[in-house]
C-alpha cells in the first residue's frame, strides 16, 4: 500500500512540476514579446505614432422617470414582454 501511495504522489509532483515549467515558460515568452513591443515602439516614434483607435459608440441612456411618475402596471408590462416574444 505505502509504495502505491508514493508512486501517485510522484506522478502528482511530476505534473505540478511540468505545470511550473509551463508557467515559467509563459512569463519568459511574455517578457520577450513587451520587449519586442516597446523596441518597435521606441523605433517607430513611440505611441503617438499609432493609428488612432475607434472608440465603442456610447450607449444611449435612458430618461430618468420624474419623481412622481410612475411605472407601466405589472400586467402592461407582461403584455408587451410577451408581444415582444419573450418568455414568462
Amino acid at each position: 500500500m505505502p509504495d502505491r501511495f508514493n508512486e501517485k504522489r510522484g506522478k502528482v509532483t511530476k505534473a505540478m512540476s511540468q505545470v511550473e515549467i509551463d508557467a515559467q515558460r509563459i512569463r519568459e515568452k511574455t517578457a520577450r514579446l513587451r520587449e519586442l513591443r516597446l523596441a518597435q515602439e521606441a523605433a517607430n516614434g513611440g505611441a503617438a505614432a499609432r493609428a488612432p483607435t475607434r472608440s465603442a459608440p456610447a450607449a444611449k441612456k435612458k430618461q430618468a422617470r420624474k419623481p412622481g411618475e410612475k411605472g407601466p402596471s405589472l400586467s402592461d408590462w407582461l403584455d408587451s414582454q410577451h408581444d415582444q416574444g419573450r418568455r414568462g
